[in-house]
């Protein structure tokens, strides 16, 4: 017998994807945040719809310079990944105090996670949807793997401090290309 489930619950059930670095660059200072509030809209090009907050620090920068960084990490990031989340760019260096190396970008301004096994340089192509939802639509303008880290498994964010992470791998017979 099914029972109720809480609205505020819901979204545990319907996460979009892995979790997330986010990186922004502004006045010569870099952040990262933790994100799992993002889709694919399109393919070719790769278009991103992401969701920041106006109240993370990360929001302004983003809104100015139209430029960051999506930076895939692995499940051994996971601990760091937690608490680059639960702090504000506000307040600290979060590259310096969790030890995470920022690259260089090669068509952006904010840095590349050095530590994340894939690492997309993007570009704000429409910001429609910002002031009502905080949803940014992000071009993937350069993308970037590191070769070392085969069969990375990523972590998906389940609320209040629980996670997956990816799983046995299955091939099923598709029509798509």
């Amino acid at each position: 017998m099914p029972k109720d489930l809480p609205l505020s619950e819901v979204y545990r059930l319907l996460e979009p994807g892995p979790v997330v670095l986010l990186t922004t660059a502004r006045r010569g200072r870099a952040n990262v945040m933790a994100m799992s509030w993002h889709m694919m809209v399109e393919f070719v090009p790769p278009l991103v719809a992401c969701v920041v907050s106006g109240a993370d620090h990360s929001f302004a920068a983003l809104r100015a310079t139209k430029e960051c960084v999506i930076a895939v990490p692995a499940v051994e990031l996971a601990p760091k990944v937690v608490e680059v989340g639960n702090c504000s760019g506000r307040d600290i260096d979060k590259f310096t105090a969790f030890g995470l190396t920022p690259g260089t970008a090669k068509c952006v301004a904010p840095p590349l996670v050095a530590e994340c096994f894939a690492n997309l340089e993007c570009r704000v192509v429409d910001t429609r949807l910002v002031n009502r939802y905080g949803i940014f639509i992000l071009e993937v303008v350069k993308a970037w793997i590191d070769p070392a880290q085969t069969d990375a498994k990523t972590i998906h964010h389940h609320g209040y401090g629980t996670f997956r992470v990816d799983g046995e791998t299955i091939v099923l017979k598709s029509k798509m290309p």
